[in-house]
């Protein structure tokens, strides 16, 4: 069982949201984010899926060493223990748990949605998505998925993304996965590792994820 941070709104109760960690793992950025989440009124949780390891930013190569070796089922008992953790808590309010991930995080966003599609209600992944092999059994995505994409992104590319949206769409599923222009991987993480911060985009951005959010949550 993994360990998390853990960010509660102002009040302490508010709608519960799962958020998954880059690949240099439960880091500062990470739980930066959570705290903006709960800022927003909702009670956040980051799951530890490296169990303890971290990269540090200059550390690219243990990075995707870490998450080359992260057992794929061990993350997602610990992302599906993170969402019945989140469940059973008196503070989290609301109709179902919301997913944000970021670059690793938002690839495994998708799998897990798919795979717990009894309790995901809505996912904000930003840029990473399952590719090939990867992808989980869409037939378990319920609900609606808003993407932020980077057009320029060596990892997860807006070809890929604009076919992974078509294909989504054709079955029926709500899914938009907007690539934003001239944006490089990682343009929302405050860490700015990359050197792709977009403070700009990122400003704009946020109140629309938390305005989704509330709207399929609350």
């Amino acid at each position: 069982m993994a360990s998390g941070y853990l960010a509660r709104p102002e009040g302490g109760r508010g709608p519960g949201v799962l958020v998954v960690q880059e690949w240099w793992g439960l880091n500062p950025g990470i739980k930066e984010m959570a705290d903006r989440l709960a800022a927003g009124g909702f009670t956040a949780l980051v799951p530890d899926l490296y169990h303890g390891e971290l990269a540090g930013h200059d550390e690219m190569d243990k990075a995707a060493q870490l998450m080359t070796e992260m057992p794929p089922d061990r993350a997602g008992r610990d992302m599906s223990g993170a969402i019945d953790f989140l469940q059973a808590d008196p503070g989290v309010t609301g109709g179902g748990i919301g997913v944000v991930g970021f670059c690793m995080g938002g690839m495994l966003s998708f799998v897990i949605a798919a795979n717990r599609g009894d309790a995901v209600k809505a996912v904000v992944p930003f840029y990473g998505f399952p590719q090939g092999d990867s992808e989980p059994d869409w037939a378990g995505l319920t609900a609606p998925v808003r993407g932020h994409m980077a057009e320029h992104d060596d990892f997860f590319g807006p070809e890929a993304a604009h076919a992974l949206e078509a294909k989504l769409q054709g079955m029926g599923k709500d899914v938009t996965l907007t690539v934003h222009p001239g944006t490089g991987h990682a343009f929302m993480g405050p860490h700015n590792a990359l050197g792709t911060l977009d403070e700009q985009l990122a400003a704009q951005i946020w109140p629309e994820v938390l305005a989704f959010l509330h709207d399929q949550l609350d």
